[in-house]
């Protein structure tokens, strides 16, 4: 099941509203929401719930264990959980790609495991290592009720494709938490905006990335791959922050506060400002699990960073283009810590922006591409090394039948709310004009998106992949 679909909007979040409504005692009302997300996350192939069910199950012991037991034993513990967690995402993500990869390099005819991926495991195994890591760290107590740690594990709004939710995040929540007039209001707007963001703009940008990336690409100018990436580059912006959006919402609705995940990323100034504003749940987790760990016995900046992005390439998928991308954007990374924050602040802002999101825009092309071949293709036709042409007129029809898109989006990537914020600070004359304005925007979004979900062929978030 995904957020954007008549059947969750209409059916599945209504029962569930009614159904958490209905009952005032808060461990009633956590098992409702365990229920239903077990109902969401099994929906379609109820066989991948084992799995989850069994991941909180382990990792439910794994934190009381780290901290009942001292020493070699509690470290023993947090070794074995690691192991099975890093273990459990090797084998429904990679063991394909590592055994074709030893087949390419040995020449060897080992058999190939199809093994089907399972949705979420990415995001939520990420959960609950960080749970036991900071239960090890003694940064949290373990949960010691196994439905509520369930409820953290399992919670729908960001089960499948985040943010990455630690439980110090929402612990006091689980056990103590009331809904707002505020919250359901402003839950409501988010998930709305969120789900507008992803069937108003990110899938209606897809069919134009399809239309000039999906194909050969052969006889592409550099006009239309430029312009193919860079509607590419706005797609997944918005089906992932719409995606975080739709989930804060749901669960502010609900009584949990999530942090933001997205920042206005591409207002960055540099590639450094770029991760803090992007995917920030990732990049925290990154920050503060992997980097401060000594490799080989060493601890060394750039060795540690080197770690992080090829980690961070590889979450992604098992392909080697997620792995290039994750290098590549290492390597700006440590350019600009090499550099150092005076150094680039020297540099003219006009040529920061230029530099960064010509960084960005090749860098998204590169997540694109999991063919190599096509990769290849594709960097090729952003130069004059293209012998395809300039511009064509394919670019320009989709560009002037798609302009009205392309502005809406481009408009759409600065702060708007932020801005409707600080007017509404003036007076309570202009907060209460802004106030029934954004009601009936949300009204009108709804109603748009609602319409254009009725004959739509569904298409599910990209981050679900992950």
């Amino acid at each position: 099941m995904i957020f954007s679909s008549l059947i969750f909007v209409y059916l599945f979040l209504p029962l569930c509203l009614i159904s958490y409504a209905a009952v005032k005692n808060l461990r009633y009302r956590n098992l409702v929401l365990v229920i239903f997300s077990l109902i969401f996350y099994a929906w379609g192939e109820p066989t991948r719930i084992i799995y989850l069910l069994l991941s909180a199950v382990l990792n439910y012991l794994f934190g009381i264990g780290v901290v009942k037991y001292k020493g070699k034993a509690s470290k023993a513990i947090l070794g074995v959980s690691l192991a099975y967690n890093i273990g459990m995402i090797g084998v429904f993500k990679y063991s394909g790609f590592l055994m074709e990869n030893i087949n390419a390099i040995f020449g060897a005819h080992f058999p190939v495991p199809e093994i089907a991926q399972l949705v979420g495991i990415s995001f939520y195994t990420f959960q609950v290592m960080s749970y036991v890591i900071d239960c090890y760290w003694e940064k949290v107590e373990p949960q010691k009720d196994p439905m509520k740690f369930l409820l953290y594990v399992s919670l729908f709004p960001q089960l499948i494709a985040g943010p990455i939710v630690r439980y110090s995040t929402i612990a006091a929540e689980i056990d103590n938490r009331r809904t707002t007039l505020a919250d359901l209001s402003g839950g409501l707007s988010r998930f709305v905006l969120g789900l507008a963001k992803k069937v108003i703009l990110a899938d209606h940008l897809f069919r134009i990335v399809d239309n000039f990336l999906g194909g050969s690409m052969e006889n592409l100018t550099i006009v239309g791959t430029w312009y193919g990436v860079i509607m590419y580059s706005l797609y997944i912006y918005f089906d992932f922050s719409g995606y975080s959006d739709m989930a804060i919402g749901l669960g502010r609705i609900f009584g949990f506060h999530f942090n933001e995940n997205f920042n206005h990323p591409f207002l960055c100034k540099d590639i450094t400002e770029f991760w803090q504003r992007w995917h920030i749940s990732l990049g925290s987790f990154f920050r503060d699990y992997l980097l401060p760990l000594s490799f080989f016995g060493v601890r060394n900046k750039y060795l540690s960073l080197f770690m992080v992005w090829f980690c961070t390439g590889i979450w992604h998928g098992a392909s080697w283009n997620y792995i290039i991308w994750g290098l590549y954007y290492g390597m700006f990374i440590m350019l600009e810590a090499k550099l150092g924050k005076k150094k680039m602040r020297k540099i003219p802002l006009p040529i920061r922006h230029i530099y960064n999101k010509l960084v960005i825009i090749i860098g998204f092309g590169i997540f694109y591409f999991e063919d190599l071949d096509k990769l290849l293709l594709f960097l090729k036709n952003l130069t004059f090394f293209n012998s395809n042409g300039f511009v064509g007129i394919a670019e320009q029809a989709s560009f002037c039948n798609n302009i009205f898109l392309i502005i809406a989006a481009v408009i759409c990537t600065f702060p708007l709310l932020d801005y409707a914020k600080k007017l509404s600070e003036r007076s309570l004359k202009t907060q209460a004009a802004l106030s029934v304005s954004g009601t009936v925007i949300s009204v009108i979004l709804l109603l748009l998106s609602s319409v254009l979900l009725v004959d739509a062929t569904t298409k599910a978030f990209l981050y679900y992949r992950f």
